[in-house]
């Protein structure tokens, strides 16, 4: 037998085993997912492409003339190393990225993401905008899972505005969130003075935040004295009480053109004025609705 045809059945026999191996390797690799440390040792690229050398060389070997036989044998296995290499190289497709794994298969299309994939919380509440119901929520209202301020007495006023969050159920209320005026619990004055007490500032700022968040709605301000003094006295003072939360009421941001100061003196009493008890009921500052 001449060198070609020995050459030629050599190389044969070795690229039947190579493409076997290499179609092995693939077939593995799709079913199993492999890693390339998980192969056989014959499927390793390095061994491929050593059986590709000696396919290769054996084909240059055979192909050529007597004069080019080294040089074909170089060339033959320098090709063959190269595809045999390719043939059994790791083809695994690597494992995707989940996009954004908090949300997993929840984002819908179109829905606009960060660069990580993330949807965007363009109100930062903690849900998503794709999810939010109710979109630009202030900053640090708590929110429900379709991102709407909770609205604990559902009187349909969220508690970041209410005034009154503790209203009955089913009774109709305005858009303070309350039924009627309400007397501001602990909003008391120096004696005989219309100088606000330090807690009765601490009252008042939660009641100016819930107005700076209820930017629709006017309010009156109304002050109310005991019986004790004149009338005329008592008018007076009323109205610098009023007068001194409205103002404290602008410093917090409240706008001043959204309120009104009155005051009553003693006409409006709550209580009866013949006891020190019904009388400092009598001595209170009221919020309600101005129309």
């Amino acid at each position: 037998m001449n060198k070609s045809t020995t050459g030629l059945l050599i190389g044969s026999a070795l690229v039947v085993g190579l493409s076997g191996c290499a179609s092995s390797a693939s077939q593995s690799s799709g079913q199993s997912q492999m890693s390339s440390g998980d192969r056989s040792w014959y499927q390793h690229p390095f061994v491929c492409g050593l059986a590709g050398s000696v396919i290769g060389g054996s084909i240059g070997y055979a192909s050529s003339s007597s004069s080019d036989e080294d040089t074909g044998a170089a060339i033959g296995a320098t090709a063959g190393a190269t595809i045999g290499s390719m043939l059994c190289a790791d083809s695994t497709p690597a494992p995707e990225t989940p996009q954004c794994p908090g949300y997993a298969g929840e984002i819908p299309a179109g829905a606009a993401v960060d660069a990580e994939g993330c949807p965007l919380d363009s109100d930062n509440d903690g849900v998503p905008d794709f999810r939010d119901q109710c979109p630009g929520t202030p900053a640090g209202v708590e929110v429900n899972a379709d991102g709407c301020p909770l609205d604990s007495d559902n009187d349909g006023v969220p508690d970041y505005r209410d005034q009154c969050p503790n209203t009955p159920a089913g009774v109709e209320v305005n858009s303070l969130g309350c039924p009627d005026s309400v007397v501001l619990q602990e909003v008391n004055f120096e004696f005989d003075s219309a100088q606000l007490t330090s807690e009765a500032r601490n009252v008042l700022n939660g009641v100016a935040e819930r107005l700076v968040n209820n930017p629709g709605v006017r309010v009156r301000i109304e002050g109310h004295t005991d019986s004790v003094g004149s009338n005329q006295y008592n008018m007076d003072l009323s109205q610098a009480r009023a007068e001194s939360v409205t103002s404290y009421l602008a410093s917090r941001g409240v706008d001043a053109n959204r309120m009104m100061a009155e005051g009553f003196g003693e006409e409006q009493p709550i209580a009866t004025n013949d006891t020190e008890a019904g009388r400092a009921e009598n001595r209170r500052v009221e919020l309600d609705e101005w129309n």
